[in-house]
C-alpha cells in the first residue's frame, strides 16, 4: 500500500537529515523538494533577498505526483514548502520538525546564513508558519508536531517511525514558542526587527 509521508518545517530543523533516516528504515523512497528542484531545473528564478532558487511549485507537484504514482510502499517527502506541492488526497501523515529558537539561530548561522535570512527563519519558527500550513492545507488529524531540540537525528526518526506505525501518538500544540519566549521576556530579541 502506498502511504506518502510529508516532513516539513523551517530551515535548519533537520528535515532532510530526518527524512533519509526515515525512508531507509521504512524501506521507501525519500523525496528532498529542493534537490529535485535543482537536479530537474523546477525554479522559476532566483529570489535575489534570500539568495535561493524561487520553486516552480506546480512543476514540481506534477514531478512529485510522478514519483508517488510510480512508487510503492512508503515515500518521505520533505521540504519546508512540501504543503505546497504534494496534495492532500496523496497525504497519509504530516511531520512538522520544530527546534528551540535558541537552537535554531545557531544552526541557520552555522550554515552561513545571512542574518535577515538568520531572522526571517526563526520568527518563521516562533510564529508556527509550517505548523499553521499544515494544518490548513491537511487538516489537524492527520498532523504531528516533533519537537528535535536537543535530540540527534535518529532519535526524531525513531519517534516518527513508531507514530508512522501506531505505537506513538500523533498530535499538535507540542511546543508553544511564542510564549516560552514571552514568559521569558525575551520574545523583542527575536522579533523586535519585524
Amino acid at each position: 500500500m502506498k502511504r506518502v509521508l510529508v516532513l516539513t518545517g523551517t530551515p535548519g530543523v533537520g528535515k532532510s537529515s530526518v527524512a533519509r533516516l526515515l525512508a531507509s528504515r521504512l524501506a521507501g523512497v525519500h523525496i528532498n523538494l529542493s534537490e529535485l528542484v535543482k537536479s530537474k531545473g523546477l525554479d522559476c528564478g532566483l529570489d535575489r533577498k534570500r539568495e535561493t532558487l524561487i520553486a516552480d511549485t506546480r512543476n514540481v507537484s506534477k514531478q512529485v505526483g510522478e514519483i508517488v504514482a510510480q512508487s510503492d510502499g512508503y515515500i518521505v517527502v520533505e521540504g519546508h514548502f512540501a504543503v505546497d506541492v504534494v496534495k492532500a488526497e496523496d497525504a497519509f501523515l504530516v511531520l512538522v520538525l520544530r527546534r528551540n529558537p535558541d537552537e535554531l539561530r545557531k544552526v541557520l548561522r552555522k550554515r552561513g546564513f545571512k542574518e535577515s535570512k538568520v531572522l526571517e527563519n526563526v520568527a518563521a519558527e516562533i510564529l508556527d508558519i509550517c505548523l499553521s500550513d499544515a494544518v490548513e492545507t491537511y487538516g489537524e488529524e492527520r498532523v504531528c508536531e516533533v519537537d528535535v531540540s536537543g535530540r540527534t537525528e535518529e532519535e526524531v526518526a525513531e519517534e516518527i517511525f513508531c507514530v508512522v506505525e501506531g505505537h506513538k501518538e500523533c498530535r499538535t500544540g507540542v511546543v508553544d514558542w511564542l510564549a516560552k519566549l514571552e514568559m521569558e521576556g525575551r520574545l523583542d530579541e527575536f522579533l523586535a526587527s519585524f
